[in-house]
């Protein structure tokens, strides 16, 4: 830093990362400040300028000298854990200022030498008394791992099997091909026998003691219940999501066109993931991208970048804070609101380029052997490559990363979408949940057409396709109460209607389909089979009752 650029920051006046003295009367107070800044971001303090009116009072010789040793002096007793400060001099007329930088601190969260904590507020500080943000601190410098914590009187039994083993089939994949547990064998098996197969002499819970699941004090992590729990919020009541869709722009609107469940979305991040991308297939639009009348069309934002949002806001969320999961469908955009800002010290611009940090490490590592995931950073790339308007705002005032993608217009919509027609305003705006002084935001326009993604669960899966099977033109193509030529269906398609000759629900037909319980496999093997008129819902009117099954269409 030389003179212009300190004279520039004066004009500037005081901000979040940079503070005026006029001279270091005060050692406590000077401490606080340091605290604050070891505690956030880091920051620089300034001194010879009046932090009130941001007038210049420069250091005599003999001043620099005192105020640089009392500043070290600051810093190793008034600071604790003890800090060093990074101390220069800038000739300005008259005399000098001191100017002293200070670094985000490593071992958070700091202290003044009364044991209160300081943060920064803006161009001022504040105390912290809420144990959430002392472990959102702990959590930022590694001192702390909330996914590996232990859940208190939780017990194996608290977690699903069928989850597990699905989990497992995922991670150890080759293995328990090589030993003839797939398909059939391998839901027929007992946990117990999975494990046994992946691991001799294992059962479940020495499998996932081994995998750290289970902490060496018998404790289930937080991770675990997580990923496989039963009833996850029994536990961890604020790991939650909500799901609205608003009509109109405004956050503050009173009228809904769809709310999930009017609650909160439960159960693992499994059935979270499921539900939420059921709310964004349910509520947006499906537009026709030169196919046939009757296909089935394409979701207005690619299906692709949803999954990556979703997971990353799933599992990158800050475990600390107690906030849900937010995602808002407004006529004009949709808004993905995850608690916690970036973690360690990451920006927008370094997660646009494929950056990843994650804060939940542990379960981050394991979350991509469950949820279609392709995780380091190299999801979000294939996210932004899509055609969609895009931008992202780390918002350190309401501790939220906020994701908002714009919505189109002009396109056409099927018949069974719950949105509304109309004109709909095509500039990106954001709620008054995104404001903020602090907040850094990133636009992306990307002209990139949709793509394929490897985040499908069942890539090879027998599916309607555009070859010369796709219909038949023998009698038995025609629904005899319908003049609409229904698309061939596979073999393994066609045993899942017969299947159905009574009611069956989503979980016992993909089970029967020997698939994963996926959103993909679900649109695949059940909801296509229901829009091309095999398959009929026995709740229509509640399509997302957790009653629901699937019955054969009476021709």
């Amino acid at each position: 830093m030389n003179e212009i650029d300190i004279i520039q920051q004066i004009k500037s006046g005081e901000v979040s990362k940079v503070q005026f003295k006029e001279r270091l009367l005060d050692s406590y107070d000077i401490g606080c400040e340091l605290v604050a800044f070891s505690n956030a971001r880091g920051g620089t303090l300034v001194v010879g300028v009046k932090d009130k009116t941001g007038s210049v009072n420069p250091l005599s010789y003999l001043e620099v000298q005192e105020t640089t040793n009392t500043l070290g002096n600051i810093a190793s007793e008034n600071v604790v854990p003890a800090i060093l400060v990074d101390v220069e001099t800038i000739s300005v007329d008259g005399g000098s200022l001191v100017v002293a930088h200070i670094k985000e601190g490593v071992n958070k969260p700091y202290h003044d030498n009364r044991g209160i904590v300081w943060v920064k507020n803006g161009a001022d500080k504040r105390k912290v008394f809420d144990n959430a943000e002392l472990a959102e601190m702990m959590t930022d410098c590694g001192s702390f791992s909330p996914d590996e914590a232990g859940v208190r009187d939780a017990t194996i039994k608290d977690l699903d099997e069928n989850t597990i083993k699905t989990f497992l089939s995922n991670k150890f994949e080759k293995v328990l091909v090589r030993k003839g547990l797939v398909g059939d064998a391998l839901r027929e098996a007992s946990l117990d026998t999975v494990c046994s197969a992946i691991a001799s002499g294992h059962n479940g819970e020495k499998l996932l003691r081994n995998l750290r699941f289970i902490r060496p004090d018998g404790k289930i992590t937080v991770a675990a219940m997580l990923l496989f729990g039963k009833y996850t919020q029994r536990w961890l009541p604020v790991m939650t999501a909500k799901c609205i869709c608003f009509v109109g722009n405004s956050l503050g609107g009173t009228q809904f066109r769809d709310k999930v469940n009017d609650a909160d979305i439960e159960g693992n991040l499994l059935h979270q993931f499921e539900t939420i991308m059921d709310f964004f297939t349910r509520n947006l639009r499906h537009i026709q991208v030169g196919k046939e009348f009757n296909s089935q069309g394409v979701l207005e934002i690619p299906y692709i970048s949803l999954v990556e949002f979703t997971v990353n806001a799933l599992v990158h969320r800050s475990l600390n804070a107690t906030a849900p999961i937010r995602i808002f469908i407004f006529d004009d955009r949709v808004e993905i609101h995850s608690p916690g800002t970036l973690p360690n010290g990451l920006s927008v611009d370094d997660i646009v380029v494929g950056t990843s940090m994650p804060r939940n490490m542990f379960l981050f590592t394991n979350a991509i052997h469950l949820l279609p995931y392709t995780g380091a950073g190299s999801g979000m790339l294939r996210a932004l490559s899509e055609n969609m308007n895009v931008s992202f705002t780390n918002n350190d005032r309401t501790n939220e990363f906020v994701i908002t993608i714009n919505r189109k217009t002009g396109n056409q919509v099927e018949g069974k979408s719950n949105q509304v027609n109309g004109n709909l305003d095509t500039k990106l705006r954001h709620s008054d949940t995104d404001s903020g002084t602090d907040s850094d935001t990133f636009d992306n326009n990307s002209a990139t057409k949709l793509g394929y993604s490897d985040t499908d669960l069942d890539a090879n899966s027998d599916t309607f396709g555009n070859d010369s099977d796709t219909f038949d033109n023998d009698s038995d193509t025609f629904d005899n109460d319908s003049d609409t030529k229904r698309p061939k269906i596979t073999n393994k398609q066609r045993d899942i209607v017969n299947f159905c000759s009574v009611p069956r629900s989503s979980k016992e037909i993909l089970e029967r389909a020997g698939v994963t319980y996926h959103s993909k496999n679900i649109q695949t093997y059940i909801m296509a089979l229901v829009e091309a008129g095999y398959l009929e819902m026995t709740n229509p009117e509640h399509p997302n009752a957790s009653n629901q099954k699937y019955r054969r269409r009476k021709k």
